[in-house]
């Protein structure tokens, strides 16, 4: 069996943390920046809101549905290899939906088509980068590990409101021309500073692959498809809600540029924030970590009910804060459960089909929250009744993986070993 553990020489350092944690920061650039300038897009394009919402959809469902093959051709061929392929796709796809925007005034259709390209790419890279971060560090560094990579896919999400501000006042399609600025680097770091766990044995074929995938579904599939729905319900909310804020912001108090970029940063650095401290605190602590969703689940579904009742800027942003607070709380959690449920050999496809529902979740948040702003007591009160079902079934469900050893776990397992063999 290929080892868990990397080798002395492939031990990993701050370096190789920091070129893993630019690859989500990335990747979430590809939605969190565009968001500030979805009204202008709309004007310039001549469409709809609800057809603006669609760039950040057709980013997302392309993404959702091609991580999973991602994940088997990461399982199959190395982690690098995919990642790398992965940033050339999305800063391409950068490059042509900038092209997009300019040739004949703006062409939407086309636009469209390149932001599908940027999302094939996307699903290729930060899912995959937290199925590395799951190879290269063990323990509690993994736990502290994935909370950075998490803190970084926040700080993304921070900071692009304020960058997508910023570039939008040269035009506001000069963001996507920046993507393949980004990518090139970051792919060229990786490839030449990052060493990948070598698995020992040969790819298994096919069909035992598959056979261990539904191994692992059958033993554990009850607690890992409730931390896929508390996952993707957790970015649905939180898309949602940015999209709501940027509305808002705009038509009640015409409000655009860097101040609002400012404001939407807000519930995002509260993720950030509480995500990193959230990864650095949890290590393997598989009880903490479920508390820690609960509380958080359970004040995302409080703030959740709370915008259509109340009037004003900074209550509204209170408010959001406070929903930021909850995710922080919650994605870290589930993305040391879910690294940990499975070894080495299958961990690139079940951490791929959790970056996919997430995706779906990113995907949906918008258009939904688009298509329902004229019915704001309906939107918000079912947001908060998936939240609660998410916090219902988390609750009764999510457990200890059967891989993951915390604190306290050991002493457990020698005790029953020993009640089942007293001599």
């Amino acid at each position: 069996m290929p080892s868990d553990k990397p080798s002395a020489s492939q031990h990993p350092g701050i370096l190789t943390l920091a070129v893993l944690s630019a690859i989500p920061f990335i990747m979430v650039l590809g939605n969190s920046m565009i968001i500030p300038v979805l009204p202008t897009a709309s004007r310039e394009l001549g469409v709809s809101s609800f057809q603006v919402s669609l760039l950040i959809t057709l980013f997302s469902v392309p993404a959702a549905m091609v991580i999973p093959v991602a994940g088997i051709l990461a399982d199959r061929i190395g982690r690098k290899k995919v990642i790398v392929t992965g940033l050339i796709l999305y800063g391409l796809g950068g490059l042509l939906a900038g092209f997009a925007s300019v040739i004949g005034g703006g062409s939407y259709g086309f636009l469209l088509a390149s932001r599908i390209i940027q999302g094939i790419g996307a699903a290729g890279t930060a899912p995959i980068a937290m199925v590395l971060v799951g190879d290269l560090f063990q323990g509690s560094s993994r736990s502290k590990s994935l909370g950075i990579i998490e803190a970084s896919n926040a700080m993304g999400k921070v900071l692009s409101p304020v960058l997508g501000s910023l570039i939008a006042m040269i035009t506001w399609y000069a963001m996507f021309f920046a993507f393949p600025l980004l990518c090139v680097p970051v792919a060229l770091a990786l490839w030449k500073w990052i060493r990948e766990p070598a698995a020992k044995q040969e790819p298994a074929p096919l069909s035992e692959y598959r056979k261990k995938i539904s191994m692992v579904f059958k033993r554990q599939g009850r607690w890992l498809n409730t931390a896929f729905f508390a996952g993707a319900v957790t970015m649905f909310s939180m898309f949602g809600v940015l999209f709501f804020l940027s509305e808002f912001l705009e038509k009640t108090y015409r409000m655009d540029g860097i101040r609002k970029g400012l404001l939407l940063a807000v519930p995002l650095l509260a993720l950030c924030a509480v995500a990193y401290i959230t990864g650095s605190k949890v290590r393997q602590q598989t009880g903490l970590m479920k508390k820690l969703i609960l509380i958080g689940m359970a004040l995302m579904t409080l703030a959740i009910t709370v915008p259509p009742w109340i009037d004003g800027m900074w209550w509204l942003m209170t408010d959001t804060f406070f929903i930021g607070i909850g995710a922080g709380l919650i994605l870290p959690c589930l993305n040391t459960l879910i690294t940990s449920a499975v070894g080495l050999r299958e961990r690139g496809i079940i951490t791929s089909l959790y970056g996919s529902v997430r995706f779906f979740g990113v995907a949906l948040g918008p258009p939904v929250y688009g298509a329902l702003a004229d019915s704001p007591y309906l939107l918000f009160m079912g947001n908060a009744g998936l939240l609660a079902l998410a916090l219902i079934l988390s609750a009764l469900l999510i457990r200890r993986p059967m891989r993951l050893k915390g604190k306290g776990d050991r002493s457990r397992l020698l005790l029953r070993k020993r009640r089942l063999n007293p001599a």
